[in-house]
């Protein structure tokens, strides 16, 4: 497994996040999913993972066509689902990388058992002893909404954001690139993962947003930051969903919430949740 890294990530050595003396303080913990096939497609190819005693979340976008994309998205979901509890942040992270490790094998024999090329991007959010980690592989997204202000702590895997990152197209030339939505890295495409990560300490409440394209396609960041910042996990999710089919939904959605230390809601926090709806 590769642990590719850019300017914008701490300097800690990539077999360090989530490892280390870690504060043991333990915070509240209230998240929430859902996904949508969307109001274009005529399926879903998403799928995601709550398992907050776990202290894992996942969003996952499969692409490869009908009966194909899915089958990767769940490889993914279905693997980190067996992560059971660790004893230590340094399991935990271990864990993760052993399971997204056999749903990569997995996606690639089933690629070449049909011949052709499936995947899916990730993005996911591990949690334990006061410490966060946030791993990604594509354009699936994870913001954090602290202090007011909402900042996206991963970096888009795609032909765009390497161009903008070179200096070779401006912000605005993005917005309308013929290949903005060309994926450079994905789970399952190739026989070696390349993750990129970031990880900090987590302060009471933050909130996480993990969000696969069809999110970001048609929300803006500030519109996101509004919805988790006026509701609880649940109604913020579904606000967000209706807000994306409203606007015609061209792509399969899926958002999963996660805030720290804030009781708010006044439920009991939703657990074990996975697998792509509607």
């Amino acid at each position: 497994m590769a642990w590719a890294r850019g300017p914008w990530f701490v300097t800690e050595d990539a077999g360090e996040a989530l490892g280390g003396k870690l504060s043991t303080v333990a915070f509240p913990i209230e998240s929430f999913g859902v996904s949508h096939k969307g109001c274009v497609r005529d399926h879903n190819e998403d799928n995601y993972l709550v398992e907050q005693q776990a202290g894992l979340w996942v969003v996952a976008d499969g692409m490869g066509g009908h009966e194909a994309g899915e089958v990767a998205s769940a490889s993914i979901v279905d693997h980190l689902a067996t992560i059971g509890i660790a004893s230590s942040a340094p399991d935990l992270r271990a864990r993760f990388e052993d399971r997204l490790s056999r749903a990569n094998a997995e996606i690639r024999n089933i690629s070449r058992s049909r011949g052709i090329t499936i995947g899916s991007t990730f993005a996911a959010l591990l949690a334990m002893d006061g410490r966060f980690a946030g791993l990604w592989a594509g354009d699936s997204r994870i913001y954090l909404v602290r202090g007011g202000a909402i900042s996206q702590i991963s970096r888009d895997h795609t032909e765009v954001q390497e161009l903008l990152d070179r200096g070779m197209i401006s912000a605005e030339e993005a917005l309308t690139w013929p290949r903005r939505n060309v994926i450079t890295h994905a789970i399952g495409v190739s026989d070696e993962l390349v993750i990129d990560f970031q990880q900090g300490e987590l302060m009471l409440g933050d909130v996480f947003v993990l969000g696969t394209d069809g999110l970001t396609a048609h929300v803006s960041d500030a519109e996101i930051e509004a919805a988790v910042k006026s509701a609880p996990p649940q109604a913020a999710c579904e606000k967000l969903l209706e807000m994306v089919l409203a606007r015609g939904g061209t792509d399969n959605v899926t958002i999963v919430l996660v805030r720290i230390g804030d009781g708010r809601a006044g439920r009991p926090p939703h657990a074990g949740q996975s697998k792509a709806e509607g």
